[in-house]
């Protein structure tokens, strides 16, 4: 947290180094960091230099997803054709992470732990009603336009990657009721918003707030956020700030999103 104003400046990223939890899905080619040119004595001049690579999925650590990210028959968003032109070794020209918004709107968070006095248990999906009791009990009305956020108190555990991939996730009902109001994105602090542990009971794929959210509502899913103090501070409504990368074609970038507090 760092005071701003009189106000309160949160960092809501996660942060990034090998071996942190990642989705198998995105391994390879993972996350790695290599210093390539290292500060050397006995050169020609007092000054040296140092440089690295950067070897990533845009899906690894703090990332927000791109409307090309998932397809539901082998249509994204808009009912555009994930195949031919659109679909390219070199990424998409459609829906790409190029054409993501700087986002910068009002966030709301929906605390769970602050609720229950507890985390969520792991491994398990987290329904409509929890989530709306929460929300009532915080005073949260999710509105068009709006970012919501779920603390489950799951980021917390970013230093154990076997327990993290374990974080419970948002039931079907939860992604169609904030669709259904028309906010432009959520985010949690788990893997993939949804429970990756086993497909949805009644519309039978797996991740379904993926399809319910970025194809058939286009609205942006934000994942592995680091909420911890933002709670803790007891914060519900906020400024927030997320300025994906420019990656062209690319299906998701990595973000440093914040929350700004008023005084």
């Amino acid at each position: 947290m760092t005071a701003l104003g009189g106000g309160r400046l949160f960092d809501l990223e996660q942060p990034r180094h090998q071996g942190a939890p990642m989705h198998p899905a995105h391994q390879p080619p993972g996350y790695a960091y290599l210093l390539h040119r290292r500060h050397q004595a006995g050169g020609p001049e007092r000054r040296t230099g140092a440089a690295g690579v950067l070897i990533t999925s845009e899906h690894a650590g703090t990332h927000i997803d791109a409307l090309s990210h998932q397809a539901e028959d082998m249509r994204l968003y808009g009912g555009i054709p994930a195949e031919g032109r659109v679909q390219s070794t070199f990424g998409f020209t459609e829906l790409g992470a190029d054409r993501l918004p700087a986002i910068f709107a009002r966030g709301l968070l929906i605390d769970l732990v602050r609720h229950q006095g507890a985390l969520v248990e792991p491994a398990r999906w987290i329904g409509l009603e929890e989530v709306k009791a929460a929300a009532d009990d915080q005073g949260v009305q999710p509105a068009r336009g709006d970012v919501v956020l779920i603390r489950t108190g799951n980021g917390r555990n970013w230093a154990d990657p076997a327990l993290y991939l374990k974080g419970a996730g948002m039931a079907a009902q939860v992604s169609s009721w904030l669709a259904e109001v028309g906010v432009l994105a959520v985010g949690a602090d788990n893997m993939a918003w949804d429970w990756t542990g086993e497909a949805d009971p009644e519309l039978g794929f797996t991740l379904p707030g993926h399809v319910l959210l970025l194809v058939r509502a286009g609205v942006y899913i934000v994942e592995n956020l680091m909420l911890e103090e933002l709670g803790e501070a007891g914060v519900s409504d906020f400024t927030f700030v997320c300025l994906p990368l420019k990656i062209q074609g690319a299906t998701g970038s990595p973000v440093r999103p914040i929350a700004l507090v008023e005084a």
